[in-house]
């Protein structure tokens, strides 16, 4: 009885009235027990053997138009992932020292300068901490730098909360904001205020989503020195989705009425694929959604069930919104002014002869489970690397037969219903489940409570898919790719375009029902396979009246036989959000596998002989269902699974991974099991789909730029010059008298970077050789040396060859040889790159964006230096002061000494423009003379050169 469809109405859930300033959670007036099930979760959580997330995202806090938070110490909790099954009170964390964010204020409430960065960690620090504190309270010695930073308002406190609650480390740049290039230097007074303004703005907007935030609405509040700084922030939120997303008035009025830019496939319209679509739209793009089902939503489904006079909304998919704070299907209820309502704590549980659980019990078997999995992760720790191969299911079988106290029966099914809870959480088998990195996510989980919409979350996709251009029914079987663009083929129809996006879930990319052509890398194969993707179904009984009370929101039942724990062993009770007397239990782990070959009618028997074993002995009768809904996720053909999890041998890295593009920025690819900070979840998908959103215009632009250069490459050679020299003053990769720039968002190896060399002039009292026929050559380079002191020749490479150069031992010089001998490569002057290495540097830059070198004159004269950029999990783009004139003089340059240690090459190659050079290069002195194979610089060692060394003097070398 697969669910996946139908399509359905919510006519009889009107949005419910609401301030649009408000962010409302209704919990519905109830007066449970409040002794029945008390105690918090003990949730602490030791860290994974080596954190994979270089900027973990802080206890988020409510969004507010005010400050709530009191001037001293507070406290802020994140829900763990094991908790998603039986929601709890989730208990503080005590921070270590250097976990404290510590933003002091004056009297009159606005930030003081002088102490805005005390304590605050400018590496990978996770916040579970946020401490607000007097400036007398304030020990920590730093530089006076209070005139330098800016204030705009006076709630900087609770702007950075909010932007906290965003997914914003406290006081550093986010990797996304470091690719695109918000900042010319990272650290220093020009980040602060950076940061100050990127808070100010999303505070702003959340303090009414329905509206559209313009840029001008700040340049009174922002100083005029700053301007650039809120180009840089307003673009950079703007366009990766951060503000002004959504369903709003607003925001659907930005959407051209006729699109200007080019065409793009999206397969999948799930939340992904239309977040990504809505995004794209506003973008002026021409965009065409391919959805296989007959309905929009994916894995989020909301069925209409009804019989007799009853109706009500089964949210048969995705159902819980696992935290509010930041959380941007949050925001998208709050714009159409729906109520979110809180999941109670309130979580009985009944034995398998239907008697209430001891609660006295049931607070000893949770507290040595929670012991369990700290023990686990102690484990892992110091098993190192080794934990990557070892199952979290296999860690806590051990530690339980080893370290278990004597239990009975009871205690046991109530141990294996916390393990089924932890299955449910994670849509796998903990025997499947990596110990070292299946909770990797936790550090960014979003704060605040776990809701369900009332009427179902397909109120949200139905609103989002609005004018949406939708085409049903197309089952996407090939995808073909190149650097002229993409083809989808569904069925016998093909469908063109400049880009495609790829959003349907893991299960179907590990399937290999949709072949990709050229097949995709290694790299991305890989991935797919080492992450897991698991299982979870569901029974929904609609009943005709509530006999379970409506006191309560979940409660569980426990299994006697250990291979059947998950078996309806949690059950919802949406009475008060569904519209009707609606009831659903969740199937998990092993069991979940068995019910997909289970008769609907088994199991809908099974489950009404569990609740009257419940509530007949308490004198209830149990009456039999009007209308019951069994799903089969694992047998959906455009699913395949439920949601993704860690696996043993995989990594928070693999996320990464499946989110890397390939055909150089032609087809990309969205979901949940594309984003490592929040996999599995709804917002995780939607979040992912404005990520590529963006990633997606940044090509298409970075392609724009290239086009103009390539049609006119003549008009463009000097600004392609100016160009190339303003990368290199920060480039990726520097060793020796090499510097390497190229594009971040393309990891593949293959890819193509620009490499620079970098040649002093010739030593103190050394001449050339003027007894060479082309005496006026000499004679300008002689010149050009006395002036400019340095020579800069290129070549293109592959990202790959760039890091094997790095490794070579032996100096420039060894070098040298490995680039011309072994890689066989060609160093010629700047206007012999050609029109590939001018397609290549206008992609940087278009990926840098157009920011300018910075000076740093404010941080010298505060006497700060600028932070390091956070450490990146492929290649480290170090952040440098320019302190020298211009960026010219490269930091290891001796030239100037002459003690030999600056690196002079013997011999270069010269030649002519003549129609005898090759094609790739552009040499010589324009007189129309014989090629010279060979230029003395005047070093007299005699020693014969590589032959691939070419440079032109092109202007007295003006060019280079």
């Amino acid at each position: 009885m697969d669910p996946s469809n139908q399509i359905s109405e919510f006519s009889s859930f009107p949005p419910l009235p609401l301030d649009p300033l408000q962010y409302t959670i209704f919990v519905p007036h109830s007066n449970p027990n409040p002794n029945n099930n008390p105690h918090p979760s003990s949730n602490t959580n030791s860290n994974p053997i080596s954190n994979p997330n270089p900027n973990p995202n802080p206890d988020p806090v409510p969004n507010s138009n005010h400050n709530p938070y009191p001037d001293h110490f507070l406290s802020l909790s994140i829900p763990r992932k094991r908790r998603r099954g039986r929601p709890r009170s989730a208990a503080t964390f005590t921070p270590s020292q250097n976990q404290v964010f510590q933003i002091p204020h004056t009297s009159n409430g606005t930030i003081n300068g002088n102490n805005y960065l005390a304590g605050a960690s400018s590496s990978s620090t996770s916040f579970s901490k946020l401490s607000i504190e007097n400036p007398t309270s304030s020990t920590a010695a730093v530089p006076d730098i209070s005139d330098e930073i800016i204030v705009i308002n006076k709630e900087a406190t609770s702007e950075a909360l909010i932007a906290l609650s965003a997914g914003f480390p406290a006081d550093s740049l986010t990797e996304e904001e470091i690719d695109a290039g918000v900042l010319s230097i990272i650290g220093g007074i020009e980040q602060v205020n950076y940061i100050l303004i990127r808070n100010h703005i999303l505070a702003k907007w959340r303090e009414n989503v329905s509206s559209w935030v313009a840029k001008e609405m700040f340049l009174g509040s922002v100083p005029s020195h700053c301007h650039i700084l809120l180009d840089s922030a307003y673009n950079f939120l703007v366009t990766h989705g951060y503000v002004n997303f959504g369903v709003a008035h607003a925001i659907k009025e930005k959407i051209p009425t006729e699109p200007s830019k080019q065409n793009v496939v999206v397969i999948g319209a799930g939340l992904a694929g239309l977040a990504a679509a809505r995004q794209l739209m506003r973008f002026g793009y021409k965009v065409t959604v391919l959805e296989g089902r007959k309905r929009a939503g994916g894995r989020v489904y909301t069925k209409k069930m009804e019989g007799g006079n009853r109706t009500a909304a089964a949210d048969l998919g995705g159902s819980v919104l696992t935290g509010t704070h930041g959380n941007p299907l949050g925001i998208v209820a709050r714009q159409l002014g729906y109520h979110l309502h809180k999941v109670r704590d309130k979580c009985p549980l009944y034995s398998v002869d239907g008697k209430p659980v001891d609660p006295d019990m049931d607070l000893k078997v949770e507290a040595d489970f929670n012991r369990l999995l700290d023990k686990a992760s102690k484990l892992r720790q110091l098993m190192g690397e080794v934990s990557v191969d070892v199952s979290l299911g296999a860690a806590l079988e051990t530690f339980r037969q080893v370290c278990g106290d004597a239990v009975n029966a009871e205690e046991i099914n109530l141990f294996n219903w916390h393990l089924a809870n932890l299955e449910y959480a994670n849509a796998g088998l903990l025997s499947k489940l990596s110990l070292a990195f299946w909770d990797q996510d936790d550090p960014y989980d979003m704060g605040g409570d776990h809701c369900f919409l009332p009427g179902g979350n397909g109120r949200l996709v139905q609103v989002l898919s609005e004018n949406v251009p939708i085409l049903y029914e197309k089952t996407v079987h090939t995808i073909r790719y190149g650097s002229d663009g993409v083809q989808v083929i569904a069925g016998n129809q093909v469908f063109e375009g400049d880009m495609a996006l790829c959003t349907v879930p893991l299960g179907v990319l590990k399937s290999g029902s949709i072949k990709f052509i050229p097949e995709l890398p290694q790299r991305k194969l890989d991935g797919i396979k080492r992450l897991g993707f698991g299982l979870l179904n569901k029974v929904a009984m609609l009943f005709p009246h509530v006999f379970w009370g409506t006191d309560l929101d979940t409660f569980g039942h426990l299994s006697d036989d250990p291979s059947r724990r998950g078996e309806f062993f949690l059950f919802y009770s949406y009475a008060t959000v569904a519209g009707g007397p609606l009831l659903i239990a969740l199937v998990a782990g092993e069991a979940a596998h068995k019910f997909e070959s289970m008769p609907p009618t088994d199991a809908v028997t099974w489950v009404i002989q569990i609740l009257r074993g419940i509530y007949e002995p308490q004198g209830i009768n149990v009456p039999e269902p009007i209308q019951t809904v069994c799903t089969r996720w694992g047998s959906d053909p455009f699913s395949l699974g439920s949601y993704s999890n860690v696996a043993v041998g995989a990594s928070g890295d693999d996320y990464d991974i499946l989110a890397e593009n390939v055909g150089d920025g032609r087809l990309f690819f969205a979901g949940e099991a594309t984003t490592r900070r929040y996999p599995a979840t709804m917002h995780g998908a939607f979040l992912s789909g404005l990520r590529e959103a963006a990633n997606m215009a940044h090509y298409a632009n970075a392609r724009v730029i290239r086009i103009k250069i390539e049609r006119s490459p003549s008009k463009n050679a000097h600004s392609c010059a100016s160009l190339l020299a303003d990368l290199f003053r920060e480039p990726d990769l520097e060793f020796g008298s090499f510097a390497v720039i190229f594009g971040k968002k393309n990891s593949d190896p293959k890819s193509m970077v620009i490499l620079r060399v970098t040649f002093t002039g010739p030593r103190k009292g050394s001449k050339l050789d003027q007894n060479h026929s082309n005496k006026l050559l000499f004679q300008q380079l002689e010149s050009h040396f006395n002036h400019q002191q340095q020579l800069h020749i290129y070549t293109l490479l592959s990202r790959q060859q760039a890091l094997e150069l790095r490794e070579v031992r032996g100096g420039d010089d060894m070098r040298l040889n490995f680039l011309c001998e072994k890689l066989g490569v060609k160093l010629v002057a700047r206007k012999g790159l050609g029109p590939s290495a001018d397609s290549v540097i206008a992609s940087i830059k278009a990926e840098r964006g157009n920011r300018k070198p910075a000076s740093t004159s404010l941080a010298l004269k505060s006497g700060m230096k600028p932070k390091a950029a956070g450490s990146k999990r492929k290649v480290v783009r170090k952040a440098k002061v320019v302190s020298n004139v211009g960026g010219l003089m490269p930091r290891n340059s001796n030239m100037r000494n002459g003690n030999g240690s600056g690196f002079t090459p013997a011999i270069l190659n010269m030649g002519n423009n003549g129609s005898s050079v090759p094609p790739d290069l552009n040499i010589g002195n324009g007189g129309g003379s014989e090629l010279h194979p060979h230029l003395g610089l005047g070093n007299g060692s005699g020693v014969v050169p590589p032959p691939n060394i070419n440079v032109a003097e092109s202007k007295l070398m003006g060019q280079m």
